[in-house]
């Protein structure tokens, strides 16, 4: 995908990056320009996740290392949690532990049962720098843990064991887009 503009909108919908690019899989750096460029990017970042048709969206995920995401995704009792997070933190995961599908845009086509805690919350500062506290339970708990575990440098695949992550890979190496033949 090429980078282009999405109808109805003011961002920019950018490729979205695939698993083995290396931009994935390091730690991302701390925001600390507050200005429009930031404002852009998120904006981009929307477009581009609703373009890809994802629930959330790390800004490596489109090649810029910075420690920002979105995400637009509904809770277990189907309550829409939508908003956008710099710097953030994950400050508190607990409740038990889930093993449910997962998938990344990064990987796409793909999913597997990966655990996640049942509730997390995420601390940081919006565009504007205002604190910013994000409490979530269940689907959007996994959201939050998954889209903060891309700011560190990893991604679902990496949460995964065994026979499930043997499987997940060989998925990914067979896809078309993991294919560098």
């Amino acid at each position: 995908m090429r980078n282009r503009p999405i109808p109805g909108s003011s961002g920019l919908v950018r490729a979205v990056t695939l698993l083995g690019d290396p931009v994935l899989h390091g730690a991302c750096e701390e925001v600390t320009d507050f200005g429009p460029s930031l404002a852009r990017l998120v904006e981009d970042m929307f477009a581009t996740m609703y373009a890809a048709q994802g629930v959330g969206l790390a800004a490596n995920q489109i090649g810029v290392p910075l420690r920002v995401f979105v995400y637009d995704c509904p809770d277990d009792e189907d309550v829409r949690h939508l908003g956008h997070l710099v710097n953030p933190e994950l400050v508190e995961v607990d409740g038990i532990t889930v093993r449910g599908p997962e998938g990344c845009l990064s990987l796409p086509g793909l999913e597997a049962a990966t655990p996640r805690f049942d509730h997390a919350v995420v601390e940081g500062v919006n565009v504007e720098g205002e604190v910013v506290r994000v409490d979530g339970t269940g689907w959007f708990a996994r959201c939050l843990q998954h889209e903060c575990d891309h700011l560190e440098g990893s991604v679902y695949t990496d949460r995964l064991t065994g026979l499930r992550r043997a499987r997940a890979l060989r998925a990914a190496r067979r896809a078309p887009w993991g294919r560098t033949d």
